[in-house]
């Protein structure tokens, strides 16, 4: 077994790395950021070592600096968790020559299946269903014009080494092509520094199934079962869930007997996945289920195998890195009831999910769930890496129980004040079409009026602070007389401040669900400030009625495209605000003069910040 590892990573995967590890009795070594000096992650290894500044490129994606840090701790393996350099073969050939463990994916199956229209060839040749489309050399607009005619249309464009959703382009007919084309190439060309695009019939009611599988150096391969991971949002998985519902024992052995060919078809070692796209629209069957491509690494959503098989994917991973056989052979694998997984994200649903970033005041998990999370109260999120929180995963023995524990436990989710989306979570957990298991690629645009938590605080929070304002130590706000204006009876309206906006409230005589504590309010996921209305409170907002152009959210100024003087127009872009790698134009509201200007290229902003105010001209 191996002795001591440094993991090249950070967050959640980091700790939860180290878990198993100290389990083992591995040694292990963090490296870290400058601005990740106080995360869990850091504190619960046996040794850190701070590699370089925030930026990505300039620590976590650094390879000298991470084989430095090996050498240094006397670290004999290196794990790269998921994301940054976890699927780069290049990475694990430096690891390799300076004779340390790799515990990833053999450097030849990472090239194999990072490219994928070379991987849908070899998955052709071994055997193995893909989606109907063109994977060929020609890339000229014209022939791949022609191609995607005869596939028939919608079509879906793809860059051929992309991924997370960058460089695909939904094309319902003819006559778009030809423009989605041009844009595809582009953003593969920017994100990849490869243009190079394949075209795919684009199903019309997919889910997304995946199969987890595991290969080791004697030649053994398994599967654990297969996911669905079919809530997406702009293709960015939300809630997964293990096995997949509808999927029979038929359609199950034949998905996965296709994923071990995959695998065994590039000589796969360790952990990975095998996505598949299937036609739901008449149920899952073996015949409308579709290679999509290989992530050779260990997935985000891994707990919700671990749930059900009762297997611990990261030792399996480190035993077979050390030369070990596989723990289980197929025969002894067995699905066991039901587990979900829903994405915690520091993200604001009702500003069209921009990021949230700022410190951790509060942070309160549900009790019940398995909770892997890589940040604790006191901490922060920062600008800088992706914005998971954490990941709640529910393990039920039906489907039924599992949803609704899901559900449960993310309304339970207290942050602040950071902004999350908990709430919508919860939503989406507890929709009739999810119960009933009627989900796609699709559900979440399709339901997104329901999901979407309103900006306005519902009755229980307006309830909750009008008690919370008249109650004394624990009075019952029918009997206390603090607030309640002269000649008023019992049941008059008080007005109170949520969110800074000012609102008057009937209290009702039905128990409230929400929780108080210290000016705030906790219900169903979301959070919410309140205080004794003021006669001129703050404002909030991306643009208030007079003009006033304030950040949406905490991030860094990336663009200006106007000066103080000038004459706008409504519409015109003025700002470009960037956060966890999303980006946010602020147009002006309205004709006018930039009558105020405070924003400068590459200066950090906190949310409300004043960055431009435009006036009306006379």
């Amino acid at each position: 077994m191996i002795e001591s590892l440094l993991i090249a990573n950070r967050g959640e995967i980091a700790r939860r790395i180290i878990r198993t590890a100290r389990r083992l009795g591995i040694r292990t070594i963090a490296v870290h950021a400058d601005v990740d000096a106080a995360m869990p992650f850091v504190r619960e290894a046996d040794e850190a070592v701070c590699i370089g500044p925030a930026p990505a490129r300039d620590s976590y994606l650094r390879q000298d600096l991470l084989l430095e840090a090996a050498r240094a701790t006397g670290a004999q393996a290196i794990h790269p968790g998921y994301g940054f350099l976890s699927e780069n073969a290049e990475f694990a050939e430096a690891v390799i020559a300076a004779g340390l463990v790799w515990v990833g994916a053999p450097p030849a199956a990472i090239r194999a299946m990072g490219l994928k229209d070379a991987a849908k060839e070899r998955m052709i040749a071994a055997g193995v269903p893909v989606t109907p489309g063109y994977l060929g050399a020609d890339q000229s607009p014209d022939h791949l014009q022609r191609e995607a005619d005869a596939i028939g249309y919608p079509v879906l464009i793809k860059a051929v080494a992309g991924g997370g959703g960058k460089g695909m382009r939904r094309v319902e007919a003819a006559p778009d092509f030809a423009e989605a084309l041009a844009s595809c190439k582009r953003e593969a060309a920017a994100s990849f520094g490869d243009d190079r695009v394949l075209i795919e019939k684009y199903i019309l009611s997919p889910r997304h199934i995946e199969v987890q599988v595991f290969g080791d150096t004697h030649g053994h391969v398994v599967h654990l079962f297969e996911r669905d991971c079919s809530l997406q949002r702009r293709h960015q998985k939300v809630i997964e869930e293990a096995p997949a519902p509808g999927m029979d024992a038929a359609t199950r052995d034949a998905i996965c007997e296709a994923a071990v060919r995959a695998v065994k078809a590039v000589d796969y070692v360790g952990a990975g996945t095998i996505e598949f796209i299937a036609d739901g629209s008449e149920g899952l069957r073996a015949d409308r289920i579709w290679f999509m491509e290989m992530n050779t690494r260990l997935q985000v959503e891994h707990p919700v195998t671990e749930s059900i098989t009762g297997q611990d994917l990261v030792e399996w991973q480190l035993r077979v890195a050390s030369g070990e056989p596989l723990p289980k052979r197929q025969e002894d694998l067995t699905i066991d009831g039901w587990a979900m997984e829903a994405r915690l994200y520091a993200e604001n649903p009702t500003t069209g999910f921009l990021p949230s970033t700022g410190p951790l005041d509060h942070l309160r998990f549900p009790s019940d769930l398995r909770i892997d999370s890589g940040v604790k109260q006191g901490g922060e999120v920062t600008p800088y890496y992706d914005p998971m929180i954490a990941k709640i995963i529910a393990h039920a023995p039906s489907r039924e129980q599992a949803a609704q524990q899901l559900a449960q436990g993310v309304r339970q989710v207290e942050v602040w004040p950071v902004r999350t989306n908990a709430a919508f979570l919860a939503r989406a957990a507890s929709h009739p079409d999810f119960l009933a298991a009627h989900i796609d690629t699709g559900f979440i645009e399709r339901h997104a009026e329901t999901l979407i938590p309103s900006a306005e605080p519902g009755a229980s929070v307006l309830d909750a602070a009008a008690r919370a304002l008249l109650t004394s130590d624990g009075d019952d706000p029918w009997t206390a007389l603090q607030g309640f204006r002269a000649n008023r009876h019992a049941s008059q309206e008080i007005e109170v401040a949520v969110a800074g906006k000012p609102y008057l409230v009937s209290l009702s005589k039905n128990p409230s669900t929400a929780r108080v504590e210290d000016g705030l309010i906790f219900v169903d996921g979301e959070a919410w400030a309140f205080e004794p209305w003021r006669a001129e409170p703050g404002t909030t907002g991306a643009a208030g009625g007079d003009g006033a152009i304030l950040s949406p959210m905490p991030g860094r100024v990336i663009a200006v495209a106007v000066r103080q003087g000038d004459a706008v127009t409504k519409g015109q872009r003025l700002v470009v605000i960037e956060a966890m790698k999303m980006e946010q134009a602020l147009l002006a509201p309205f004709d006018g003069i930039v009558a105020e200007f405070k924003a400068s290229e590459g200066a950090q902003v906190s949310e409300g910040t004043l960055l431009v105010r435009v006036e009306g001209e006379a």
